[in-house]
């Protein structure tokens, strides 16, 4: 690879998880998220035999489970919610500790952090040949990473992507496409013409496609390789974060509204 190519790319990737957004670098960090969602969510139940990012999901169970006497099982839920709670709470505290001291890397400490715990997901699923208790921590670790992860993208995007879930993003795509269709009257004025937003549209049929080609990506990886599969979804999240700590020169503390 070239030399003038090379520092495309790195620039791409910098821009992508820059504390300037644009249309465009949300769109880039969104779908890169979604796909690594995805990927963590198909292949996640794979591994320990549930989805890890649906809460609401989740909270049915509980209720359902507590109805029924399963205590035991009402338990596992409890830490499930409070893990992905926790990993959303991380993350807000990651970006809003950078607003104040690295203002240029404020995103690139949740999505850093994010690579080293697959590294560990990973790792403890290796782990779990030899010791197959360590897998009770694998549903708590997948829940808090996706958790963090969404919380990410959501302040990242002023909350327009979510990236672990597809429930808000699939209505939003009803109401576009319900939009587009509507039909207005000739002498209708233009002020009061229902209009989709395509550029949303389109946005949100991009992010919801990758996270489907992750589910893909990751069912097939965890299938044929196992845990070692967590390795270039690491390395992927890895390159975006590391691009922001490469530039030289001070960071600048500024004082900002906490998100």
């Amino acid at each position: 690879m070239s030399r003038g190519r090379l520092h495309r790319r790195i620039r791409v990737l910098r821009s992508a998880v820059a504390h300037r957004r644009s249309a465009t670098t949300d769109l880039i960090l969104g779908t890169m998220l979604a796909f690594v969602a995805g990927a963590i969510n198909a292949g996640g139940f794979l591994a320990v035999g549930e989805y890890t990012s649906h809460m609401t999901g989740v909270v049915s169970a509980i209720a359902d489970n507590l109805a029924l006497g399963a205590l035991g099982l009402v338990g596992g839920g409890l830490v499930a919610l409070v893990s992905f709670t926790a990993g959303s709470a991380c993350s807000a505290l990651l970006i809003n500790w950078g607003r104040r001291n690295a203002r240029t890397r404020q995103y690139a400490y949740p999505i850093a952090l994010e690579a080293l715990l697959l590294l560990a997901f990973g790792a403890l699923g290796s782990a779990s040949r030899q010791w197959p208790a360590l897998m009770a921590l694998a549903a708590p670790l997948l829940c808090f990473i996706m958790g963090l992860q969404n919380a990410t993208i959501t302040k990242i995007s002023g909350a327009r992507m979510r990236t672990t879930h597809l429930t808000g993003m699939v209505t939003d795509i009803g109401i576009e496409l319900g939009k587009l269709l509507y039909r207005n009257r000739p002498d209708e004025p233009e002020r009061t013409k229902v209009r989709a937003d395509r550029a949303k549209l389109a946005i949100l049929l991009r992010v919801v496609g990758m996270f489907f080609v992750g589910g893909v990506s990751g069912a097939l990886g965890f299938g044929q390789l196992g845990y070692v599969f967590c390795l270039p979804l690491s390395l992927l999240l890895l390159a975006f974060a590391l691009s922001r700590f490469a530039k030289r020169g001070p960071l600048r503390p500024e004082a900002e509204t906490p998100a």
